[in-house]
């Protein structure tokens, strides 16, 4: 076996037990949510679908899911659709301050989220605005910004400009344009980040948790039931359908990105 051979089969089991040690917690969850019992350990007393059967019948946590689509929803348009312009502008053009502004938009990655949700909280008090869900949008259009402009750019980074100049030719002005060739052709990109964004907004705890006010988002009730053992079963089965819904939401997000970047490469 020589070097190289060693070191990719190092890195390969470096690799293995990186994600085993990351997401073996994570595949507890739904492997509890089946037990029988109210004790959250091993050995498993036995196999029950009765906690998912009891959610239906808790009137907050539907209520805390409906607020969760609320927001959720709403911040992934309203963040697509600023991270597409964004994205064109910064792709398309040059202009002064524009390293600036782009580092601005993604400085939310790298801002601790309790610093961003209590400096929000100060702020939305101080102009009147008092914690409910219409706050908890403007926080989750915040963080979600840099994840749509991400996906946005790659749509628009291997993008035919002779398209779009193609269409102006023909008589076409820049909002027919922008809506007969150029949206299209993004489509892909669109709903990634739209599915991106619902996902990042969904799951948020710590501004939900500052902003909410009494109409608290699903993330900050199930923190509010933890406390109680008698619910975690109930929390462990509504986590384990969470976590499905996630995964099953970035999945179609990275199979419309895939497909956004092969149409415009394709053009």
């Amino acid at each position: 076996m020589n070097s190289q051979t060693r070191i990719f089969s190092g890195l390969t089991t470096y690799a293995l037990l990186y994600l085993v040690f990351l997401y073996l917690p994570v595949m507890l969850l739904p492997l509890f949510s089946f037990n029988d019992g109210t004790i959250i350990a091993f050995p498993i007393q036995g196999f029950t679908l009765k906690w998912y059967a009891q959610l239906g019948e808790q009137t907050k946590m539907l209520e805390s899911l409906f607020n969760s689509l609320i927001v959720g929803s709403v911040a992934a348009l309203v963040s697509t659709a600023l991270g597409l312009f964004a994205a064109r502008a910064y792709v398309r053009y040059t202009f002064r301050g524009r390293e600036l502004s782009e580092g601005l938009v993604m400085l939310p990655l790298v801002i601790p989220g309790i610093i961003v949700a209590s400096s929000m909280l100060v702020l939305f008090i101080s102009i009147g605005l008092q914690p409910s869900l219409t706050t908890v949008i403007l926080g989750h259009v915040f963080i979600a910004l840099p994840f749509a402009v991400s996906i946005m750019k790659s749509a628009f980074d291997d993008f035919d400009q002779s398209l779009e100049e193609a269409a102006f030719d023909l008589g076409e002005n820049v909002i027919g344009t922008f809506r007969r060739v150029t949206l299209p052709i993004v489509s892909p990109g669109i709903v990634s980040s739209l599915l991106v964004t619902f996902t990042v907004s969904f799951d948020e705890f710590v501004l939900a948790f500052f902003l909410s006010g009494s109409e608290p988002t699903l993330p900050v009730y199930i923190w509010s039931q933890i406390r109680f053992p008698a619910k975690l079963p109930n929390t462990l089965a509504l986590g384990a359908l969470l976590l499905g819904f996630s995964i099953l939401l970035l999945l179609v997000a990275e199979y419309f990105r895939r497909r956004s970047s092969k149409a415009a490469v394709g053009t």
